[in-house]
């Protein structure tokens, strides 16, 4: 195996998860932004705040498919070149970072949980499945996107140990990069769970409440300009 085979990968893999979609198909679509309004995240989310779902469901779908790709090239072509679990693991992870820190957009990136789900997938379809059931349930039943993310984020190394022998078979570097996601998701929803705790997390389907328009000033407030004072020039 070349020692620079790897790096080159990771490297790639990294770049096409630099390609933030949100802010990619909000432009091509003429949308506002999405680093701009609600919670400024450029993710399938907050895009569905746009109001447009089209927008939504292809931001959810290209930011899965940039972490799934890539695992899939190597997976399948990798071991002609000697490229095993390990690069698979970093490829996966390269993804998954260059979501969150994308360089293409001065490394303001998303909070990775599609991305995650499209790498999850890659590794192991069923345990991808597993997490996504995951997500599913809890959004169904708190309404919380956040929740939703954070408690599929955390059940996914957990899935992969409890599933070797039974579903698959374990790769020490597969379970490192599961685990490396799961802290990182944590992280990154970290006002999410300060809001959650104080009871102030936007549901889904619930609209961002605009500032207050400050009250105009009543007529009687005004005070009409005394005559001296309209005689004083």
């Amino acid at each position: 195996m070349n020692a620079y085979l790897p790096a080159l990968a990771t490297g790639a893999a990294y770049l096409i998860g630099s390609l933030s979609f949100a802010v990619i198909i909000s432009r091509l679509m003429r949308l506002d932004d999405p680093r701009t309004y609600g919670s400024k995240n450029p993710g399938a989310t907050n895009v569905l705040r746009s109001g447009n779902k089209v927008a939504a469901v292809l931001t959810l779908l290209l930011d899965a498919l940039k972490g799934l790709v890539p695992v899939l090239l190597v997976q399948s072509y990798g071991e002609r070149f000697g490229l095993g679990a390990g690069t698979v693991a970093l490829v996966g992870l390269a993804a998954f970072v260059g979501h969150l820190w994308p360089v293409f957009f001065k490394f303001v990136g998303g909070k990775g949980v599609a991305t995650a789900i499209g790498v999850v997938i890659g590794f192991e379809p069923l345990l991808g499945l597993a997490c996504a059931v995951s997500w599913i349930v809890i959004a169904y039943f708190f309404r919380y996107s956040s929740l939703a993310s954070i408690v599929a984020g955390v059940f996914a190394p957990v899935y992969y140990v409890f599933g070797h022998q039974v579903a698959w078979t374990l790769e020490r570097p597969l379970l490192g990069a599961l685990v490396a996601m799961m802290f990182l998701l944590i992280w990154r929803h970290r006002e999410n769970i300060e809001r959650l705790l104080k009871g102030t997390e936007s549901r889904l389907g619930q609209k961002q409440v605009a500032d207050p328009a400050p009250p105009a000033a009543s007529p009687a407030a005004v005070k009409p300009r005394s005559k001296a004072n309209a005689t004083k020039k």
